[in-house]
């Protein structure tokens, strides 16, 4: 049964600007966004996971190049998990290198070299690179096909319902690789919020230079929107153009996708003032800051009766600029949790409802470990219990 724990702040009734009555509140009514000629578009702000505009967020649409974020996300979480590390080598086998040597994007691997993880991350996501993705894939699967198991896997873990991948770099599939908007900003806000550091290394430069080769980023808003820093374009003749893209100002975070393009500079258009209008149109009122608790939620089982909750990145609510409204907080989860938690481990969800605006909700993790309670401790937590 969904649950509200008890606040540890008093922040139940938060108002915005001057504190006015709520009867008395302007209708929430941002500026005007700008002409988008593209069928798919949403942005998200990750600090307070509201929706600042969405077009057809749940159409299923080819991703292309896209895909490669899916992989690099796979990486990444293997790589936090320990299963494989950045200076890990692999080899460019035969096959794979006769299939995708000079195919599209490239980072230009020679046959039967030996390369590390981290050139290939940095080759899949600062030039696109198909065979530095397939390398990756089959190197670290064995076979392009049980990567693509894992893609998916992974994807589900995280909650995109409505996405299949079935190539390692997005090429064209006869539409068996799919995804949507939504399901891409679940994929950022998972990758940026989890592995901060992977996503700053490898997300964001501007140039590779590889076997003596440069070749430049070509993501529309990297060097051109303040504070953006990728994170992936894509285009086939079968999806059109798009662009997941991201930028942080002031601590706010934007995850923007923009897909069907029917032509790159409409893309690379759309792309940069969709950033621009969600920065310009909307205010961030922060709410906590990093690692700061936020409440707490009650625990069964464990060495203590309540676990602290805090989030893995500053917390607050957008406001169109100059307006006021409402601003109730709660905390959601299925309790009581049940022991052992990790620390880190996503127990609960705030929850931030903004008078006029649907809620959004914000990921909160356990700010210590939970053990099992031992004797002692379940008869003191019984005890406890009556009273």
């Amino acid at each position: 049964m969904t649950t509200t724990a008890k606040f540890l702040l008093t922040c139940v009734a938060l108002v915005a600007g001057s504190g006015a009555a709520s009867a008395d509140l302007p209708k929430i009514e941002p500026a005007a966004p700008p002409p988008l000629e593209v069928p798919i578009a949403l942005l998200v702000d990750l600090s307070s996971g509201q929706t600042l505009y969405a077009r057809e967020p749940d159409r299923r649409f080819m991703p292309a190049s896209i895909t490669k974020v899916m992989t690099a996300f796979t990486v990444f979480e293997m790589i936090a998990a320990g299963k494989i590390s950045p200076e890990q080598q692999l080899l460019v086998n035969d096959e794979i290198w006769s299939d995708w040597h000079g195919v599209g994007s490239t980072m230009f691997l020679a046959n039967r070299q030996r390369v590390t993880v981290d050139a290939l991350l940095y080759g899949i996501t600062t030039v696109s690179a198909n065979d530095g993705a397939a390398v990756l894939a089959h190197g670290l699967a064995g076979s392009l096909p049980a990567w693509s198991e894992r893609m998916n896997a992974t994807a589900r873990s995280i909650g995109m319902r409505d996405s299949h991948f079935s190539t390692p770099n997005g090429w064209m599939d006869e539409g068996r690789t799919f995804t949507t908007a939504r399901d891409l900003a679940t994929l950022a806000e998972a990758m940026i919020t989890r592995h901060p550091a992977l996503y700053e290394r490898y997300f964001g430069n501007r140039r590779l230079k590889f076997n003596n080769i440069e070749q430049r980023n070509h993501d529309p808003v990297t060097g051109v929107v303040e504070g953006a820093d990728g994170i992936k374009s894509g285009f086939t003749n079968q999806a059109g153009f798009g662009f997941l893209g991201s930028a942080e100002r002031d601590g706010r975070r934007l995850v923007s996708i923009v897909a069907g393009s029917p032509t790159g500079r409409m893309q690379k258009a759309a792309s940069r003032a969709f950033l621009e209008w969600g920065f310009r149109s909307f205010e961030g009122h922060p709410l906590f800051d990093q690692g700061e608790v936020v409440g707490e939620a009650r625990v069964q089982g464990g060495s203590a009766r309540t676990v602290p909750l805090i989030a893995q990145r500053p917390i607050g609510y957008d406001l169109p600029v100059g307006q006021t409204a409402k601003v109730t907080l709660s905390i959601r989860y299925e309790g009581p949790l049940r022991a052992p938690i990790a620390q880190g481990e996503q127990v609960a969800e705030l929850e931030i409802a903004v008078e006029g605006l649907r809620p959004s909700r914000v990921p909160l993790v356990a700010a210590q470990p939970i053990e099992e309670a031992n004797i002692a401790e379940r008869l003191v937590n019984g005890v406890a219990g009556l009273f």
